[in-house]
């Protein structure tokens, strides 16, 4: 039992289709695509539904497809298979907004973006830039987890198209190393972000999860991770007091 605000986190919808594009979805069960993406939007509703039933009020989807789309190779990729990845951002945005407009009254949701982590691994690099002004102003989503520990996610630039109603979670400390980061660092590079975005937008988490595959986190220990979380409650109380 706890009187603490919890947090549940889903995987991203579009990954599924992301991962391998047509070519992963059964034809034999989707001879039509759009098919496949109704059922999709109607699994999300129905766990939204049982969720909330459940207590849920703080809903993070993890939607690691889109960040990838600022990497060079993995835009060529897709377009190897056939895929133009604007279409798909601009398609992944209608999934998206078509789950979190089912969400029940009282719901909020975040959706986290990153490059890949998998046990200090990472798939893709590039900053938010190309995806940013669609992304920040057709998704209906109000706040976003954004990775930015390391010099693979790019400038804070990008966040200028952030509408003023909405809020940016700066994942600013990292889940793929064990050294952890220095408070002056870390306070130094949400002033830098608040150039950008006000400061009462801003909020600041890990990059990531800090065990976000079926094995183990072998990058670091428990007691890593908890001075990890430690730094974060210590520098937002500095930043934004209690």
């Amino acid at each position: 039992m706890t009187r603490a605000h919890a947090k549940i986190t889903l995987p991203g919808p579009c990954y599924i289709h992301f991962r391998a594009g047509r070519a992963g979805i059964s034809r034999t069960a989707y001879p039509d695509l759009a098919d496949f993406w109704q059922d999709i939007v109607t699994a999300y509703g129905i766990e939204l539904e049982k969720l909330a039933e459940a207590g849920c009020h703080y809903l993070q989807l993890d939607e690691t497809s889109i960040a990838k789309l600022g990497d060079e190779k993995i835009r060529n990729a897709l377009a190897a298979r056939g895929d133009k990845w604007e279409e798909l951002l601009e398609h992944y945005i209608e999934v998206i907004n078509a789950i979190v407009t089912r969400a029940p009254s009282g719901m909020r949701i975040g959706l986290h973006l990153c490059r890949g982590n998998r046990m200090g691994h990472w798939q893709a690099e590039g900053g938010y830039d190309i995806v940013a002004d669609k992304l920040f102003n057709t998704c209906a989503i109000d706040f976003f987890f954004l990775e930015y520990d390391s010099e693979r996610a790019g400038s804070f630039e990008p966040l200028k198209a952030i509408p003023e109603y909405k809020s940016v979670v700066l994942g600013l400390l990292s889940t793929k190393s064990a050294a952890l980061e220095n408070e002056e660092f870390l306070l130094g590079r949400i002033r830098d972000a608040a150039r950008v975005v006000g400061l009462e937008r801003l909020a600041l988490s890990p990059q990531c999860g800090f065990s976000s595959s079926d094995g183990a986190n072998t990058i670091m220990s428990e007691e890593q991770a908890r001075a990890k979380l430690g730094s974060v409650v210590e520098v937002a109380r500095k930043v934004w007091g209690e």
